[in-house]
C-alpha cells in the first residue's frame, strides 16, 4: 500500500458476539441445566390439564379435593384468627364474671332487706359495695408447687395504682392478696399459700371463718372458725364476706366438698374446692377500694390504743 492510499477494510472479519447480561446468562444457564425436568414439568401439567378437562370422573375427583384441601385451609386460617382474639375475650370475660358477682351480691343483699326490717347497718353495708373498683392486670409468673408456698407475679404496679393488701380475683372468683408492689409488677399471694387467710363465708349465712391452705392440691382449700351449730350443707356456695375491706362481699370463692371437725375440736372446717384454675391464670382484676384508708387507719388507731393500755 502507497503513501496516502486509505487502507481497505477487511470484510473478512466476523462482527463481535453479542454479549448477554448476567441475569440473562443465569436464566439461560438454569434453562439448559434443567432442560430436561422442565419440559417433564411442562408436559405432565398439559396431561393433567386435558385428563381433568375432558374425563368427568377424573375431574370430579380433582374439583372435591380441591374443595377439601380449601375447607382445610380456611378452617386453620379460622382456628388461628379464634385463638387470636381468645385473649381478648378472656379478659373480658373476667371482667364480666367480677361485674355480675358484685351485682348478685347487690340483689341478694336488697332482697335481704326487703324480707327483714331494714336498719341503718343494712343499708350502709350495701352502699359500701359502690366504694369497690378494679384495674385489669395479666399473670407474669405463676408457681406451682403443691408441697410449697406458691407465688404469682403480676404485670402492673405502683404506677398503675397498685398497693399492697389489695384484693386480687380471677374469672373463677378469688386469687389472693397483693403482697408487695414494685414500679411495674407486683408479687401476688394466692389462696394456694400458707400464709394467705381470707375472711369467708358460706352464702346465705353470716358465720365466717378464715380460708386455708396447708399444702397439696391447688384446687382444694379449707375454711376454719365455722360455728358448730351453723347448718351448713355439701355443695353450698363459699364466698368472700366483705369483713376485711380487701374484697367486697359475695365474690365467688368455692364450694364446700366435705365437712369435719377443725383441729380444735371446737368448730367446723370445711373443704372448699377452689373456684380458680391456678394451673390456667392469666387475666385478673386487682380490686380498689375508696374506703380502704379509712380502714386501715382505724385498725391502727386500735392496735395503737392497746398497746398503750397495756403498757400501762
Amino acid at each position: 500500500m502507497g503513501i496516502g492510499q486509505t487502507p481497505m477494510p477487511n470484510f473478512s472479519e466476523t462482527p463481535p458476539a453479542k454479549r448477554h447480561t448476567p441475569h440473562m446468562q443465569d436464566l439461560l444457564e438454569f434453562i439448559k441445566r434443567y432442560s430436561y425436568l422442565l419440559v417433564f414439568i411442562a408436559l405432565e401439567a398439559v396431561s393433567l390439564t386435558l385428563l381433568f378437562r375432558f374425563n368427568s370422573y377424573h375431574g370430579s375427583v380433582w374439583f372435591t379435593a380441591a374443595n377439601n384441601t380449601v375447607a382445610i385451609i380456611e378452617k386453620a386460617e379460622a382456628d388461628v384468627e379464634t385463638f387470636i382474639k381468645l385473649r381478648q375475650v378472656n379478659k373480658r370475660l373476667t371482667e364480666e364474671n367480677y361485674v355480675l358477682q358484685r351485682q348478685n351480691q347487690l340483689l341478694r343483699s336488697q332482697i335481704e332487706k326487703n324480707l327483714q326490717s331494714s336498719t341503718p347497718i343494712d343499708s350502709n353495708q350495701t352502699e359500701a359495695l359502690n366504694g369497690y373498683n378494679h384495674i385489669e392486670a395479666e399473670v407474669v409468673t405463676n408457681t406451682n408447687n403443691p408441697q410449697r408456698n406458691n407465688y404469682i407475679v403480676i404485670n402492673k404496679g405502683s404506677i398503675d395504682g397498685i398497693k399492697p393488701e389489695m384484693g386480687v380475683v380471677g374469672n373463677g372468683g378469688v386469687v389472693g392478696i397483693v403482697y408487695l408492689a414494685n414500679t411495674r409488677h407486683s408479687l401476688v399471694i394466692p389462696v394456694v399459700n400458707r400464709k394467705s387467710s381470707i375472711s369467708c363465708r358460706v352464702r346465705g349465712q353470716r358465720y365466717f371463718g378464715y380460708l386455708g391452705w396447708d399444702g397439696g392440691s391447688r384446687v382444694h382449700a379449707h375454711v376454719d372458725d365455722i360455728p358448730r351449730y351453723a347448718k351448713i350443707k355439701v355443695g353450698e356456695v363459699v364466698e368472700t364476706s366483705g369483713y376485711s375491706g380487701i374484697f367486697p362481699p359475695g365474690i365467688f370463692v368455692g364450694r364446700i366438698r366435705e365437712i369435719k371437725n377443725a383441729p380444735d375440736g371446737q368448730s367446723f372446717r370445711l373443704e372448699v374446692d377452689l373456684g380458680t384454675d391456678f394451673a390456667n391464670l392469666r387475666d385478673v382484676l386487682v380490686i380498689t377500694s375508696d374506703y380502704k384508708p379509712e380502714l386501715d387507719s382505724l385498725n391502727s388507731q386500735a392496735a395503737a390504743n392497746e398497746n398503750t393500755t397495756t403498757g400501762n
